[in-house]
């Protein structure tokens, strides 16, 4: 797939088949990755500026945009918010965090088309959702409108050209049962990888939608793609 095919890849927001028993099962499966949410959190959260205000897109189960709000109360100021396709995940997330005892506004709504003001947050992050994004340019375009002057977005998503021994190491990495992790390495190795992108293909994406700044580094089978506004 060239730059310019990804680029123009159109189709349905595929999250929202992510309902009922399968984000319950997917909410089951991620909570395993709490040192990943945490240490990622941390990170983001040291760049932010003083009374940030964050949006997560596409959380599922909020496991990450907890973190966030947790990282940032520990500084004693800023906001999370989150978006997400799924209804179920907006339940699941906003229960998530009132047991976390954490402030975060989870809602409903399309990254194509989110209903915040332009120039509205500090710092968003995107994880293990991009690819299934139906108009990725579009979808980037938003974030970026979203975004205020010298705002930053983290992207991390599946590489395109992880290997099947890359995927199998970082399911066991996650030390889950036998067939949580049979299940979840058969996606990632399939119809998952199908949708991804290299990180090539996101930089070109990424350019596309009007960031001026892009900085791509890999990590066991993700990219992670710093935008800067």
């Amino acid at each position: 797939m060239t730059e310019m095919t990804a680029a123009e890849r159109v189709g349905p927001v595929r999250g929202r088949s992510m309902e009922g028993v399968v984000a319950a099962w997917y909410a089951r499966a991620t909570r395993a990755y709490t040192a990943d949410f945490d240490r990622t959190a941390g990170q983001f959260a040291a760049r932010m500026p003083a009374g940030a205000k964050m949006l997560e897109v596409a959380p599922g189960p909020g496991y990450l945009a907890i973190a966030l709000a947790a990282a940032l109360a520990r500084r004693g100021d800023g906001a999370v918010e989150a978006i997400d396709i799924s209804h179920s995940f907006v339940r699941i997330a906003t229960r998530n965090a009132a047991q976390a005892g954490v402030a975060v506004t989870f809602r409903h709504g399309d990254v194509h088309a989110m209903p915040y003001p332009a120039e509205h947050f500090d710092g968003l992050v995107c994880r293990a959702a991009f690819k299934n994004f139906g108009q990725p340019v579009q979808a980037l375009r938003e974030m970026r409108r979203v975004l205020r002057p010298g705002g930053t977005a983290l992207i991390i998503d599946l590489r395109a050209d992880a290997t099947d021994a890359e995927i199998d190491d970082s399911v066991a990495a996650g030390g889950q049962g036998w067939l949580t992790s049979l299940i979840v390495g058969r996606t990632l190795k399939g119809m998952l990888r199908r949708r991804a992108y290299t990180a090539d293909q996101f930089g070109g994406m990424a350019t596309a939608a009007g960031f001026p700044g892009c900085e791509m580094s890999s990590e066991s089978v993700a990219f992670n793609a710093w935008l800067t506004v």
